[in-house]
């Protein structure tokens, strides 16, 4: 009998997930929070994913603050980072209030004081998407592909 050996790539998958208040201050916090656990995964500060990456969380956790804010309840933020690939999930407990999905987004007026939120999501992230979030509300995830030097070691 001939025994066939397959070789198996080990892959370290790190995640961080944390509740914060549906505020202002708790975006701010996730932001804060979000970038430390990234340092502490070997993306340093000021480097080009940790940029994006803040401005990535700003973004979702801001509209998860203020557009799907339910009084009482808090919004969720993950992230989960492999060789390959960046993920940032901010969940909330709003469902009726979706945001409009990839390539749905349209740009405000000029004069409009928001609404480019998801236009930046959408131009500095390789995918994103809107996902049912079970029991109730939504997940906005977007993801960055990573060239395979980012990961080393930490």
């Amino acid at each position: 009998m001939i025994r066939r050996t397959t070789q198996q790539t080990l892959v370290t998958v790190r995640v961080f997930t944390q509740r914060f208040s549906s505020t202002p201050l708790g975006a701010r916090l996730a932001r804060h929070l979000a970038l430390h656990q990234l340092h502490t995964w070997g993306v340093p500060h000021g480097s080009a994913l940790s940029d994006t990456a803040a401005l990535l969380v700003a973004e979702l956790t801001a509209n998860a603050a203020t557009h799907g804010r339910v009084p009482g309840r808090d919004f969720e933020l993950r992230l989960g980072l492999s060789p390959s690939t960046l993920r940032v999930e901010v969940s909330d407990t709003r469902g009726e209030r979706r945001p409009p999905a990839p390539g749905d987004v349209t740009e405000p007026s000029p004069l409009s004081t928001s609404g480019r939120g998801l236009l930046i999501v959408q131009t500095v992230c390789d995918r994103w998407a809107v996902l049912d979030r079970v029991p109730v509300g939504k997940t906005v995830v977007a993801e960055i592909d990573l060239p395979t030097r980012t990961m080393s070691g930490g």
